[in-house]
């Protein structure tokens, strides 16, 4: 069993053995790297810091729960999950959601219970936990409520989206945050300085500048900052003594293009849907823009993000600035007609236009309002003298009877009840002190 674990992790790019001082590395340098100990890892202190959950958990204080650990790519959850197993004394399985299923997670189980008859636990670890379905996060539970395996998930995603209930109920789940730009700093210079797994054996020379534009630039991400160093050192020619001397330029083209933290079905996505939102209600043009930004750099579709701009008009703006809606209405057709990149110039208008109108909520207020009494008296009759009298049935049976036109009776705007008689008086819009000014400065006014 503990054979077929270390092939496993073999293949997610445990360290392998290299032929020569410079001879090409079999896995990358970021999996060279993985911390070997506690006393290795770098950041999330919050979890591994004195007397804090994890720590105590690497260090056998305590029986070992399920956990889900969330958290970006490049943050450690793989390596936090390496460490609990070797201090746990189970047997340790490891799969990817990526390559596995059922059948997969099955043989595991099956092989756990084996293990327990012997009176060995057994440690199931599963990278990319999200990407498993239902089906296959059901398999999971039965094993996982008796004790048959002890779960520990790895995944990018919000669980409370991506793991079913039932395995969240009986997990504990962990979050990591992003590297900060020192911890990184602190990985990157231990890359460069180690001779045995890092890449001191090609005599880099780093500038601190360079160091400290990589970590910035990875975003938080060990694992991006660690392949865009690898690529620069390797990519640069050795002088006359064999030193490599990296420059900034050989970083950034390394680096390519900006890593946004955006994924286009994931929760990222949502989140910076919401800043954008929250910072034009707020009114906060500069904000606005930021957000608009990230979404539209990350790689949002353009009209998802004009419908939210449609939505905004009506929902928080409404008629305290009427022309909110005419220009979100403009942007997304001119955005469904021209696209990106020239699409970016109309939403760009019509965030500043939304951000600067005046806010008003009263539209969704009223609407709410109607639909709470629409649910409470769904059975309530239409009042006879608001039906249409079709035939001449309807019309002895009173349908349309009392019914006067306010056009030629403008009494009747006062004196005719449309709501229903239990409903009688309900007001439900209430016109905010931004809307009157708007309508005040527009000529309108009500009917007399």
């Amino acid at each position: 069993m503990r054979r077929a674990t270390k092939n496993l992790f073999a293949e997610m790019g445990e360290e392998q053995p290299q032929a020569g001082a410079q001879a090409m590395p079999l896995a990358p340098l970021a999996e060279r790297m993985r911390p070997r100990s506690l006393a290795e890892f770098v950041g999330q202190s919050h979890l591994v810091g004195e007397g804090r959950v994890m720590r105590r958990l690497i260090e056998g204080k305590g029986a070992l729960p399920s956990l889900i650990l969330w958290g970006a790519p490049g943050t450690g959850k793989t390596t936090l999950a390496r460490l609990l197993a070797e201090r746990s004394g189970a047997e340790f399985v490891a799969l990817s959601a990526v390559f596995s299923g059922v059948k997969e997670v099955r043989a595991a189980i099956a092989d756990a219970r084996e293990s327990r008859k012997r009176g060995l636990r057994t440690v199931l670890f599963i990278d990319e936990i999200h990407r498993f379905n239902k089906a296959q996060q059901d398999a999971l539970l039965p094993s996982v409520e008796d004790g048959t395996v002890t779960l520990i998930g790895a995944t990018t995603e919000n669980p409370s989206f991506e793991v079913i209930g039932a395995l969240l109920s009986r997990s504990r789940v962990l979050i990591l945050n992003p590297l900060t730009d020192e911890d990184i700093e602190t990985i990157l210079r231990r890359a460069i300085n180690d001779e045995e797994r890092g890449m001191a054996s090609f005599k880099p020379e780093v500038s601190d500048e360079a160091v400290k534009r990589l970590a910035h630039s990875a975003h938080g991400d060990a694992r991006v900052a660690l392949a865009a160093l690898e690529a620069a050192i390797e990519s640069t020619e050795e002088d006359k003594k064999g030193v490599r001397h990296v420059t900034l330029e050989t970083i950034q083209e390394a680096l390519g293009r900006a890593h946004y933290a955006y994924d286009k079905g994931g929760e990222e996505h949502y989140n910076l849907a919401s800043a954008l939102i929250k910072s034009l209600r707020n009114s906060d043009t500069d904000a606005a823009l930021y957000w608009l930004a990230r979404l539209i750099e990350g790689g949002a579709d353009p009209i998802f993000i004009a419908r939210r701009l449609c939505i905004l008009a009506s929902e928080d703006i409404g008629l305290a600035d009427p022309q909110a809606m005419v220009q979100a209405a403009a942007a997304a057709d001119i955005t469904r007609l021209i696209g990106l990149p020239e699409a970016l110039y109309p939403l760009s208008q019509v965030t500043i236009y939304l951000a600067r109108a005046p806010k008003s909520n009263a539209v969704k207020r009223a609407y709410l309002a109607a639909a709470e009494d629409a649910m409470e008296t769904a059975r309530e009759p239409v009042p006879l003298h608001l039906r249409n009298a079709i035939t001449p049935l309807m019309r002895r049976v009173g349908y349309g009877s009392g019914y006067r036109y306010v056009h030629s009776d403008p009494r009747a705007k006062e004196e005719m009840e449309c709501l229903p008689e239990s409903l009688s008086g309900r007001v439900y819009y209430e016109e905010q002190e931004t809307e009157k000014k708007q309508n005040s400065e527009s000529g309108i006014q009500e009917s007399e």
